[in-house]
């Protein structure tokens, strides 16, 4: 699965029933998961940590924008942090299966999407940026929003990528881009009394006035005490030990000491295993002396070995007349198995040295099929326990108007949940049938009709999958958002239905030529 990371920053840090709105907004597009929510009311900002499957990120980053434009007027904003709109920053981060260029496209339909959709001014940056003068985010910032609502109009070097030539009146404007990961990492020097040697500290570690290699710095008065605000943004160059080791330097020179410090977001761990091993002087790997590594090696061996059996939909219970396991579940199922036999033209054309120009691409499609095909796997239960809920919802009593009030919000919410396991469904299996088409195209020729039996199930598990989601909608006393769904679901079944009429195609050119050869 190529996963993708996503990490807005928002001009609100002090009313978090809004941010409770945006992140309730992100995780409403099935497949997203939002990690890690901070919120810091001194620079009235808060950041959102999710990440998405990338055929996903983009309705997900969309609805992040959407609900940023609803909630936060971006006029009534201060706070000691740049911004230029609600949504200030929203950045792509290839993780898993991904690269920088499945993120640069989605920082582009992003922000299509938002120009023409929320009539909002984007400008792209970083990797994603269409001017070389907008890689850097402090020069797309540069005036902040009360700078730029003049130079915006009057600028032709201000004028943004997408959308009008004029900020919105309550959300000003959007930087969407894409970039490696970047750590936050804040130092702070004291009081307030401090403040202007965080500036000089910030001034002399940061890269641009010959500091630190790949490293940003603000000085900064945050609840009446001094930081250094840095963004490493590549901690090859500048790990978090030689940044904190820099900022320690600098500040006793000019008479102040480190009090404490903080990080913002997410890291990843061998970040923090590679600054306590620099600082210990460890000179084996540190990974080997992780207990709790070690009882997770542990726990997924023995949960490997209580499954007995890969299949965890039994014919016998589909048909034993109760209403589940039902469609839902053969659909999840039947994807899964699709992506099995992805997997299995891709792991024998590896066998084979001819195609040792292809083996890198299929080792990636190996990995991205065994995640879907372990997602569908999962969804197969979870599909059957969704629907199980909604039958226990109108199983509620209504002997009041108070039941019967609580009754309909149980009932809505479970068909909702019952909606969105189908519809995530719905999506894998689409990117099953992409799969499957890469696996036809570079695979063995002699496991192509594996691929398009792939493709063809791909395609029928997506529209079952559809089936369902439609007639949990239907269900629904409250359907304000209903279309969106159905949006999602016509394209998940355009995309599969192109994909397999492409495999298949690809499958009737070979077995024909083949029998023409026998023919003859």
């Amino acid at each position: 699965m190529r996963l993708i990371e996503c990490v807005p920053n928002f001009s609100e840090g002090r009313d978090l029933a809004v941010i409770d709105a945006i992140r309730a907004a992100i995780e409403a597009v099935p497949g997203t998961s939002v990690l890690h929510t901070t919120s810091d009311a001194s620079h009235h900002r808060s950041v959102i940590t999710f990440v998405a499957p990338h055929d996903i990120m983009a309705d997900a980053a969309f609805a992040a924008i959407k609900a940023a434009r609803d909630h936060i007027d971006i006029t009534r904003h201060t706070g000691v942090h740049p911004r230029i709109g609600a949504a200030d920053v929203v950045p792509f981060i290839p993780l898993d299966g991904a690269t920088m260029e499945d993120c640069i496209a989605i920082a582009n339909e992003v922000g299509a999407r938002v120009g023409a959709e929320l009539d909002i001014p984007v400008y792209l940056y970083e990797r994603a940026a269409a001017h070389p003068s907008r890689r850097n985010l402090a020069d797309v910032r540069r005036g902040g929003f009360e700078g730029l609502r003049e130079a915006i109009v009057s600028d032709p070097e201000r004028f943004p990528d997408f959308g009008p030539a004029r900020l919105h009146p309550t959300f000003g404007a959007v930087a969407i881009g894409a970039r490696p990961f970047l750590v936050a990492f804040n130092v702070y020097l004291g009081g307030a009394q401090n403040l202007l040697i965080a500036k000089a500290v910030a001034r002399a570690v940061r890269q641009s006035n010959g500091g630190l290699p790949a490293v940003k710095a603000l000085g900064l008065e945050v609840d009446g005490q001094a930081q250094v605000s840095m963004n490493l943004v590549d901690v090859e160059q500048t790990t978090l030990v030689a940044a904190y080791e820099a900022v320690r330097a600098e500040a006793a020179t000019l008479g102040a000491r480190v009090t404490w410090s903080e990080i913002i977001g997410l890291v990843p761990e061998q970040m923090i295993f590679g600054a306590a091993a620099a600082y210990l002087q460890l000179r084996q790997p540190i990974d080997a002396h992780i207990l709790e590594r070690k009882l997770l090696e542990v726990k997924s061996a023995n949960a490997i070995r209580a499954d007995d059996s890969p299949d965890v939909l039994r014919i016998d219970d589909v048909a034993s007349g109760a209403p589940t396991p039902g469609g839902g579940s053969v659909a999840a199922y039947v994807g899964a198995l699709a992506g099995a036999l992805t997997q299995m033209v891709a792991k024998i054309t590896l066998d084979r040295p001819k195609f040792a120009a292809a083996h890198e691409e299929l080792r990636r499609v190996v990995a991205d099929a065994r995640d879907v095909t372990e997602r569908l796997q999962v969804l197969t239960t979870l599909d059957a326990d969704a629907y199980q809920a909604v039958m226990d919802g109108y199983a509620l009593p209504r002997n009041s108007a108070e039941e019967t009030a609580l009754r309909e919000r149980v009932i809505n919410a479970m068909l909702r949940t019952a909606a969105r396991v189908p519809l995530e469904t719905a999506q894998l299996c689409v990117r099953v049938a992409e799969i499957a088409e890469v696996v036809s195209r570079i695979g063995t020729p002699n496991a192509v009709t594996d691929a398009g039996t792939a493709a063809l199930l791909a395609e029928a598990a997506c529209k079952s999958a559809v089936y369902n989601v439609l007639v949990n909608l239907r269900g629904l006393s409250d359907s304000h958002d209903v279309t969106e769904w159905e949006t999602m679901t016509d394209r998940c079944i355009e995309d599969a239905t192109r994909l397999s009429r492409l495999v298949t195609e690809r499958v009737n050119e070979r077995v024909s030529r083949r029998k023409s050869a026998n023919l003859g």
